[in-house]
């Protein structure tokens, strides 16, 4: 296997996104690009990521899977600097990182078995889609969590909502002026600490695209030309007493 990235930092920047989920994971290359999808220990989160094969400006694979630390690559990513190329290379149980700027630098990361099941992003349906700004859901979402640790996100007459109640409240309204909203009416709520996490996507994209129903799962999606990555979170359901 021999890949080169030109620009590192989008690589540099998911697989610190995805270490605050989780520690270890499966990385597949094939024919397509590169791709991770893992779940989060709690079975509360999955996230999923796609380096297309038109983001390498070197791509010589046929198919491999490497189980890594994130811990390990996100240190090694890190040193990366604007202007820096990467070339990923497997050899002998490892994961050679070349680190191409002033010097040439080189990192043998192990390559660890990790056994679970191969993670696949589920299909889902839903009634509710809204695509906005990135800023915009993630200042919404940082308004919620000052009072609260859920926030929940609705829809009706044609209007978006994120709102979190506790002694306090937060509120956050969009109309279709402001954002893209499509379908029907729906709500549900889910846990900001996770939120939190995924909103440091928001930097990578313009756009966020949420995808709810009522009391059913968020699928957050951030795309461009070069990647994907979505994440897949569950809803935080209330108990009647």
């Amino acid at each position: 296997m021999l890949l080169k990235l030109d620009n590192p930092k989008v690589l540099s920047d998911v697989v610190s996104i995805i270490s605050e989920l989780v520690t270890e994971v499966r990385i597949k290359v094939n024919k397509e690009g590169l791709g991770v999808v893992a779940i989060d220990p709690a079975n509360v989160a999955l996230v999923s990521f796609k380096l297309p094969v038109s983001a390498f400006s070197t791509f010589d694979v046929q198919e491999e899977i490497l189980g890594v630390s994130l811990d390990s690559l996100r240190s090694v990513l890190k040193r990366c600097s604007i202007g820096s190329s990467l070339i990923l290379q497997t050899e002998e149980g490892l994961l050679k990182i070349e680190i191409f700027d002033k010097i040439k630098r080189t990192f043998n990361l192990a390559l660890i078995n990790i056994d679970t099941e191969e993670k696949v992003m589920p299909s889902l349906e839903f009634i509710c889609r809204v695509e906005m700004q990135s800023t915009d859901f993630s200042q919404a979402i940082e308004d919620c969590s000052i009072v609260s640790d859920a926030c929940s996100f609705s829809m009706i007459d044609h209007k978006f909502t994120i709102e979190a109640k506790g002694l306090n409240s937060a509120k956050s309204e969009f109309s279709s002026d402001e954002v893209v909203i499509a379908g029907d009416k729906g709500k549900a709520k889910y846990s900001l600490e996770y939120l939190q996490k995924f909103v440091r996507a928001c930097k990578l994209s313009e756009k966020a695209i949420i995808n709810f129903s009522n009391d059913y799962p968020l699928k957050l999606e951030f795309k461009q030309r070069d990647f994907e990555l979505a994440f897949v979170l569950a809803p935080r359901i209330e108990s009647e007493d």
